[in-house]
């Protein structure tokens, strides 16, 4: 692998339906023109709080930026909008933390969030979020699924994400899957 190959690393959906939250990611690396990896792991859930978590971006960034997050939801009793601003505030003005490529797509039962370096905290009208390589068409997908279908939030995100695979090329449908509760 070269030092200027660009990482296309996935695709994350999640989705709120009738008190559920489901969380789903593709596991496909790509480095350059070469899938590297099949089975990557990126969404999970917080081990002490009840909140879902999925990246985009750089693999190491990202796990910094969720460890930074835990913390926060430590400090703020749980509360992921407040610890998610939090995150936010300090990855926009902290000078190493702005280097981290990545976007953070968090939930609960409750809320989605997308949460950027650029001091983004984005909450979708819908309760339909996606990022990563194949966002756009998991969105698209996972939208239509939930005004046409009565499916749950676990099989719109998990359908969604298995048609954006047909799309594009660094998605593949090896869907890791995390809901709450």
């Amino acid at each position: 692998m070269q030092a200027n190959q660009r990482v296309r690393s996935t695709t994350v959906i999640a989705v709120i339906r009738e008190g559920q939250i489901a969380m789903v990611s593709d596991g496909q690396v790509t480095v350059g023109n070469a899938v590297v990896k099949q089975g990557a792991q990126k969404v999970r859930k917080t081990a002490k709080h009840a909140v879902l978590m999925g990246f985009a971006g750089g693999v190491a960034d990202a796990l910094a930026l969720t460890e930074r997050l835990e913390a926060k939801l430590d400090e703020h009793s749980g509360n992921l909008r407040r610890a998610a601003v939090e995150l936010a505030r300090d990855w926009r003005t902290d000078r190493a933390l702005r280097q981290l490529d990545a976007l953070l797509v968090v939930g609960d039962p409750e809320y989605i969030l997308v949460v950027s370096g650029n001091g983004d905290v984005i909450e979708p009208d819908d309760g339909i979020a996606a990022v990563g390589s194949g966002g756009s068409y998991a969105l698209a997908a996972a939208r239509a699924l939930a005004l046409h279908t009565s499916f749950g939030a676990e099989k719109i995100a998990s359908e969604s994400l298995r048609l954006a695979a047909q799309i594009c090329i660094y998605t593949n449908d090896n869907l890791s899957v995390v809901t709450l509760p």
